[in-house]
């Protein structure tokens, strides 16, 4: 792995372009003044980016994110759980040793959610966030799904921390007369829900990123960012930050104006490299970034 992380520091991706791709929202949005400067102040990863290497070695993996220049994760949860083998305490002091922060995990919110608040708590954790819930196949199922993020909502806050959604494409999608990503904005108490937004899957549902920050302007607290490849069509097309489609430089100032906290890299697609070289490449990206080269 030490090996590869050298490898993969050296790459550094090109500038992303501008791209028309998605810009299908017609809702007017309120106006939002452009920051005139815009400084990325930390980023992180979530670290389902690396599943395969993560899975076999957790800890090393989390000693090689934090060498990328990466300052905070967001985890995942699977058959192994949150904490992945360890303790919850054991595991914040394993990041504490690396100077890694873990201020977000994507949890199922099915099963033992108050447990996993509470001990989400006592690691030090902003968020837990719902990373799916799937398409609904009425409005009123819809509405269920929004009293369940309210519940969840109110359990995070009675232990001290916060609950946030994940979107995916399909909710961007028109259904039944409406836009599920608004429903779920508009049913959702701003006082219990955050929002993640995943802006490759803002643009991969045909919507756009900036008009949805400004429209639900400080709604949005974390973000994934993850590039998409040019000239396919295929839901599942993430590239290395810079080489693909989606210009981040011109839509991290308005996030960040619009009240985002947390910047993730992610990606889902390796072609032609493996996960920790572009996890490598990513951090170089937003290293550049945030330090106003881009």
């Amino acid at each position: 792995m030490a090996g590869t992380l050298t490898a993969g520091s050296l790459l550094l991706p090109s500038i992303g372009c501008n791209s028309d791709k998605g810009n299908t929202t017609t809702t007017p949005a309120p106006t939002v003044k452009d920051p005139a400067v815009f400084k990325l102040d930390g980023f992180g990863i979530q670290l389902y980016s690396l599943k395969d290497d993560f899975d076999k070695d957790p800890r090393a993996v989390l000693e090689l994110v934090a060498k990328m220049g990466y300052t905070y994760v967001e985890g995942y949860e699977m058959k192994r759980g949150l904490w992945w083998d360890m303790a919850p305490l054991e595991y914040k002091e394993y990041l504490d040793s690396i100077n890694l922060k873990m201020v977000s995990s994507h949890c199922d919110i099915h099963n033992d959610f108050e447990k996993k608040a509470d001990e989400a708590a006592e690691v030090g954790l902003d968020y837990l966030i719902c990373p799916w819930i799937g398409p609904q196949k009425t409005v009123d199922a819809w509405k269920e799904v929004t009293d369940k993020f309210n519940k969840c909502g109110e359990i995070c806050k009675k232990a001290g921390i916060k609950f946030a959604y994940h979107n995916h494409a399909y909710s961007f999608k028109a259904f039944s007369g409406m836009i599920p990503h608004d429903f779920i904005m508009d049913n959702t108490d701003p006082d219990l829900v955050d929002h993640e937004m995943d802006i490759y899957w803002v643009v991969t549902g045909g919507a756009d990123p900036k008009e949805y920050l400004k429209k639900y302007e400080n709604r949005f607290k974390l973000c994934h960012i993850k590039d998409r490849m040019a000239d396919t069509e295929e839901p599942m097309a993430s590239t290395n930050l810079g080489t693909g489609i989606i210009d981040y430089p011109s839509i991290l100032p308005i996030a960040k104006a619009t009240g985002m906290k947390y910047y993730f890299a992610e990606q889902e697609r390796y072609d032609g490299t493996t996960a920790l070289k572009s996890a490598a490449a990513n951090a170089q990206y937003l290293l550049r970034l945030r330090s106003k080269e881009i």
